[in-house]
């Protein structure tokens, strides 16, 4: 499925952006991906983060380091943001976001985690407090219009994919 939408981004600008399902990283072609975002559930609930320098509640992710897997750069920035170690993950699909200065490409994956410990700290000071919430709330903490609607409801039925035992 693709979806075509805008937002406002950071500095104000309202920005084209293009979210496609896929199914694993193969569907990406040569795309040069720039971000992730994991959709992490522990038990029944889904992991958001907190940045207050930014102001505001997303899944954990970030940016890809070079020379880097997505699945590398996706776990990587899991346990930074959440203490949390990925047990399993799945990419499920990508958005381009048609910035000012050119098209900036981050996937979405849905990952299963648990708790190395409780979180402390990010290690770059980004993400100041995590939460454990019902997936059903997630528009209390970020709302992505339709392009976010059919992503968490897309996770919610890989999740139960993956509680089912089904790959």
């Amino acid at each position: 499925m693709q979806i075509q939408s805008h937002f406002i981004n950071q500095l104000g600008q309202t920005v084209g952006v293009i979210y496609n399902d896929i199914n694993d990283e193969r569907d990406l072609g040569d795309k040069k991906i720039q971000g992730v975002h994991a959709y992490c559930f522990y038990k029944d609930k889904l992991v958001v983060v907190y940045a207050e320098n930014k102001g505001y509640w997303t899944p954990p992710g970030g940016g890809v380091e070079e020379g880097e897997t997505i699945c590398e750069a996706v776990s990587r920035e899991v346990k930074e943001e959440t203490n949390m170690k990925v047990l399993q993950q799945r990419l499920i699909g990508y958005q381009d976001i048609s910035e000012p200065q050119g098209i900036k490409s981050q996937t979405r994956s849905v990952c299963i985690v648990e708790p190395y410990g409780p979180f402390i700290t990010d290690p770059d000071g980004d993400i100041t407090k995590i939460e454990l919430i019902d997936p059903k709330d997630y528009k209390k903490y970020f709302d992505w219009g339709e392009i976010g609607e059919h992503i968490i409801a897309r996770a919610l039925e890989v999740k139960a994919e993956t509680d089912a035992g089904v790959e």
